[in-house]
């Protein structure tokens, strides 16, 4: 038998652009019961964020790849140079589908890479698998007991 589920998925999103983020929220919007959804504007505010002091960590970070101040590819550099960020897992959503790009990312240690649907119906099918995944895994928290 399954154990009910517990907690929240806590996602961070980061994203410059504000129709993307729209989307994005109207889309977790449908597992508001099971994800609570942090949003950042930029690498800059993602990273101040996540070492804010006492705040607790995501379970997963989205990230986009082409955004100012700093790029998604400075992001995740950023975050696997910390010792207390490098564990969280970095899903790159981007609506580049560049081999370089990808190649850049997993170099990188993305968790994974999704290339964003051109259509809501497909994101909210990318939505729904994502959650459904993360949902199932377990996390390797350094304040899991």
């Amino acid at each position: 038998m399954k154990a009910a589920l517990t907690r929240c998925l806590h996602v961070l999103l980061i994203d410059d652009d504000p129709a993307d983020r729209l989307l994005a929220l109207e889309a977790f919007g449908e597992h508001a019961e099971t994800v609570d959804i942090s949003v950042c504007e930029d690498g800059v505010e993602a990273l101040a964020w996540l070492r804010h002091p006492g705040r607790a960590l995501p379970d997963v970070v989205i990230l986009d790849l082409n955004m100012p101040r700093m790029t998604g590819f400075e992001v995740i550099a950023a975050i696997r140079a910390d010792p207390a960020l490098r564990h969280l897992p970095v899903v790159i959503l981007s609506t580049s589908d560049s081999p370089e790009d990808v190649a850049q990312a997993y170099n990188l240690f993305a968790s994974s890479y999704m290339v964003k649907s051109k259509d809501f119906p497909g994101f909210l099918a990318q939505v729904d698998h994502f959650v459904k995944f993360w949902q199932d895994c377990r996390f390797n928290r350094p304040d899991a007991g």
